[in-house]
């Protein structure tokens, strides 16, 4: 993959490739509309998505940081965005054009006041590993090999203007209002600055690993702060390959089972004892090893869940919650769903779309066991998502609704389930967390 020499950094520059990408994409609008004249609406849709997915991927990937982060975040929205953006949008995860040799020294040089040859016996300047927010780079000393991760330049400082610049296309994307939209916003950019910070994350690696290390089949590096900064992170070079690369494998149903169960205790036993969550579930973030254990590698994201949210969010995980109406009713205030200054339209609205929607996404909360190759579950919760991402009714009420936290808890669900079906992972024992 071709490298980049360098990354635009000033709102200016940030902008203006932006505004480049958005003359393409007006370009691929006016060929659709002659193409539906001479082809099917169907197929000039298609090449109309295929041209856009493409091109905006091609302008955030050079852009990187918080523009590429949003990509990669839409990338797991499967069951709304079109498959073409979903395809495209995936290779944010793991896969992105790296920095130059010559521009990775002197960024690690301007983050460390030293070159990397004066911190470590060996660096391998070629990027293994690019994604949003930052690079990694293979390193030696002595005997250890090392993981050393480089922030992208100019990422921290960007946040709040590429978040500016990419709201218009999520306020449209998921029918929010601007009026009490930022919060929502906030939360985003709250995480995104998190994220950023290579000392946070050095701690959080740290407890999560401290706090999850007797869970069966998982296994977390070892993180060297003496060899870190706020930029630089550098951790044990694990051995594994990509979760995404796993499934693609021919493994055996028990190995297949085995990572799964390990998968779902992790979330299990953080969501609901730790109350403190990874909560950016996509493949890149996760190594199979080759004695079936599954490797946690970026702890950048880490959601606080706060019992007020907690306790009413799991309680409609319940089937008698879910079917008691009264009950179900008093949760969805208590979760910001419903608002007292509700239509009557819009409280029936709602009330049906969310009661739909949990009692089909809670049921593998319903049973001792769940099997997450099941075709007809997951087929059911995409026709559910076309279905309102389809909805015109829906797109006349006000998309607001929920607490700031559902962005990522639902998010980290979302993620977990995908990540789970990937895996075909059979017979997954649900409150297993119970038992450590």
């Amino acid at each position: 993959m071709k490298s980049i020499d360098s990354i635009p950094t000033s709102k200016i520059q940030r902008a203006s490739k932006l505004i480049t990408t958005g003359l393409k994409v007006g370009v691929n609008y006016a060929k659709y509309y002659g193409e539906k004249i001479v082809k099917s609406e169907e197929e000039a849709k298609e090449h109309l998505n295929e041209a856009n997915a493409s091109d905006i991927y091609d302008g955030l990937k050079t852009l990187k940081g918080s523009a590429l982060k949003v990509a990669q975040m839409l990338s797991m929205e499967k069951n709304i965005l079109p498959s073409a953006y979903v395809e495209k949008f995936s290779l944010s995860q793991f896969s992105v054009p790296p920095l130059s040799p010559p521009l990775v020294v002197k960024t690690f040089k301007r983050y460390f006041k030293k070159s990397p040859l004066e911190v470590f016996d060996t660096f391998t300047s070629e990027s293994v590993n690019a994604a949003s927010i930052g690079q990694v780079h293979k390193a030696t000393i002595g005997e250890k090999s090392l993981a050393v991760k480089i922030q992208y330049p100019g990422v921290a400082d960007s946040i709040s203007s590429d978040l500016a610049m990419v709201k218009p296309i999520a306020i449209k994307m998921f029918n929010i209002r601007g009026e009490g939209s930022d919060e929502y916003f906030m939360e985003v950019e709250n995480k995104l600055t998190e994220e950023t910070n290579y000392t946070l994350e050095l701690q959080q690696s740290n407890e999560i690993a401290a706090a999850c290390k007797h869970i069966p089949n998982l296994k977390f590096p070892t993180y060297y702060p003496e060899y870190s900064s706020d930029k630089i992170l550098t951790m044990d070079w694990m051995k594994g390959i990509h979760l995404s690369e796993y499934t693609q494998k021919k493994n055996s149903q028990e190995s297949l089972n085995t990572i799964g169960q390990a998968l779902w205790d992790f979330y299990m036993f953080q969501m609901h004892t730790l109350r403190k969550v990874h909560a950016d579930p996509h493949p890149g973030n996760f190594l199979i090893s080759d004695k079936d254990e599954l490797i946690v590698i970026d702890f950048g994201c880490m959601k606080a869940v706060p019992n007020s949210f907690y306790v009413p969010y799991f309680e409609l995980a319940k089937k008698e919650n879910i079917e008691n109406e009264e009950f179900f009713l008093e949760k969805l205030y208590e979760l910001e769903i419903l608002k007292q200054s509700d239509t009557v339209e819009e409280k029936a609205f709602f009330s049906d779309l969310f009661h739909e929607l949990l009692s089909l996404f809670t049921q593998p909360f319903h049973n001792e066991t769940f099997d997450f190759s099941d075709e007809v579950f997951f087929s059911r919760i995409a026709d559910l998502g076309q279905k309102y991402a389809k909805s015109t009714e829906l797109k006349k009420m006000n998309g607001n609704r929920g607490s700031k936290h559902f962005i990522y808890i639902n998010r980290t669900f979302f993620g977990l389930y995908n990540l789970m079906h990937d895996l075909k992972a059979k017979d997954i024992k649900i409150n297993n967390f119970k038992t450590f």
